[in-house]
């Protein structure tokens, strides 16, 4: 389930590089974009469309935290609202840190738009996501889609012609090689991600937006590689089956438990604070659930 809420809490403590190329155009996109007109002091510039995927190179990352990175984690949630340490099994199953091979993958920049969204709804082959029960509000075109449950993010990336990212792929893009603590780096900026913070008033609006933003809204909080909204805006469904502890020893594209109950999601989402949009952080639910501040991205095999 979603840990990590202040409920929770109070019960507790009273939780190598890829390149910039464009992938084969899925079957959603038969074409390019073409370059659009950016008007500023009244000189028109053309300006070429970012690539909706990026290659992610093969090579080999340390997944997972160390105990140090851990308690580095329990003393983040002192500088939140709530001002008090989180309880160390909180992020327990970040436990152990181990050595991961991936082959080269296609993962996307930014999490899947309600508009990208729509045209698989449109092709039948997608349902509504369940706006008008309440959530109008985040029924727009540039907004990620959300309202998703675990099989509609399935079916949506089978539809585009891929697939979800595996838990490893994923926060391979969010950390890099040498294991970033955030998505831009090692140091917190809360101005530069769709943050929420450890409070019983969850949500911020200092970064900007009370809520959902539109997807890419923060080119200042992308990876290196140029993948965006990998932490904040909305947590993501990943590939794997969650199981609450990482195996043991080196491992070559790992695809996470062969079965259970709940299904991984990562990079935390507009309610979260900083202690859980750490690229290694995890969090957990039953695939059926549907929440405003989850969605997804896709993955396609290079």
């Amino acid at each position: 389930m979603r840990p990590a809420t202040v409920a929770t809490l109070a019960l507790l403590v009273l939780a190598p590089s890829g390149g910039a190329a464009r992938p084969p155009p899925p079957p959603e996109a038969p074409s390019a974009p073409a370059p659009q007109a950016n008007t500023k002091a009244g000189i028109v510039t053309l300006q070429n469309p970012a690539p909706e995927a990026f290659l992610l190179r093969e090579g080999t990352f340390t997944m997972g935290s160390t105990p140090s990175e851990v308690a580095h984690a329990q003393t983040l949630c002192t500088l939140e609202p709530m001002g008090r340490e989180c309880p160390e099994q909180i992020f327990g199953d970040e436990y152990p840190p181990h050595e991961v091979y991936l082959s080269d993958v296609w993962i996307d920049r930014t999490e899947v738009t309600v508009a990208r969204y729509r045209r698989c709804v449109a092709a039948g082959h997608c349902l509504e996501p369940p706006y008008a029960s309440g959530a109008a509000r985040f029924d727009r075109p540039e907004l990620p889609v959300v309202m998703v449950s675990y099989g509609d993010a399935v079916a949506f990336c089978t539809w585009a012609g891929g697939r979800l990212p595996t838990e490893a792929e994923w926060e391979r893009a969010a950390r890099g090689a040498r294991g970033r603590r955030y998505p831009w780096g090692n140091l917190w900026n809360g101005v530069i991600v769709n943050h929420g913070k450890l409070s019983w008033d969850e949500l911020d609006p200092t970064d900007g937006f009370l809520e959902l933003a539109p997807a890419g809204s923060f080119p200042d909080g992308r990876t290196p590689d140029g993948f965006a909204d990998m932490a904040g805006n909305v947590e993501e469904w990943v590939a794997d089956y969650y199981a609450p502890r990482y195996q043991e020893g080196s491992v070559m594209n790992p695809r996470g438990p062969s079965s259970g109950e709940e299904r991984v999601l990562r990079g935390g989402g507009y309610v979260h604070g900083r202690p859980f949009l750490r690229a290694a952080s995890r969090q957990h639910d039953l695939p059926s659930m549907r929440r405003p501040w989850r969605g997804f991205r896709c993955a396609r095999d290079a």
